[in-house]
């Protein structure tokens, strides 16, 4: 009997520790949840910046980012774009310091670093240019934000081609994650409302 009833004790014990360690990790998952991916699928990545040395994706950590991908010859999404998140940002009265702007090049063929910074700082000067040495960089980049973008020639070799490409402004809060997007031409003032909540945090 005696034997019987220790062993009944032992499994009340055993299962009482069971139960308290099942809600810890629930705890630890509810209070403390899983790091979030830098950028948006966590893929790594390494660009050529307009202002000096790489840009990896440890480079996202510090400050809100609202970062878009094209090409100096987009002839009107990415120049919209570039000049509404500039509008956007001097609407809330933010500097480069509280709200970073980066264009980052689907087109390496063409777009030199040197063509990228003329192009973003004719902008604002304060705006990160960021271009690939290969392809393979930049379809690293791509990846990293889920982003796609195809070349456009009206015959082979073709000079003046276009580059099809996805046409979000992802919006990177403080930890380097992703956040939301601004879609093209999306309504301004839901538009400022989304930064605004970016930079709150």
């Amino acid at each position: 009997m005696a034997t019987a009833k220790s062993l009944r004790n032992f499994r009340i014990v055993l299962w009482a520790l069971v139960a308290v360690v099942a809600i810890g990790a629930t705890a630890l998952v509810i209070f403390r949840p899983p790091a979030r991916p830098l950028g948006v699928t966590g893929q790594e990545f390494a660009l050529n910046s307009t202002k000096g040395g790489a840009f990896t994706q440890d480079e996202l950590r510090g400050t809100p980012s609202l970062i878009f991908f094209g090409f100096t010859f987009c002839p009107d999404v990415c120049p919209t774009t570039l000049a509404e998140t500039t509008a956007i940002r001097a609407e809330l009265g933010l500097t480069d310091e509280q709200l970073r702007i980066i264009f980052v090049s689907v087109d390496p063929e063409r777009d030199t670093l040197d063509m990228v910074k003329n192009y973003v700082e004719g902008f604002d000067p304060s705006i990160i240019g960021l271009v690939g040495s290969s392809l393979e960089q930049t379809e690293n980049a791509k990846k990293a934000f889920g982003v796609f973008s195809e070349k456009v020639e009206s015959e082979p070799g073709d000079p003046y081609y276009l580059v099809n490409h996805t046409a979000l402004t992802f919006l990177v809060d403080a930890q380097g994650s992703f956040d939301g997007t601004i879609a093209y031409e999306e309504d301004h003032a839901t538009a400022v409302a989304k930064v605004k909540r970016l930079v709150e945090g």
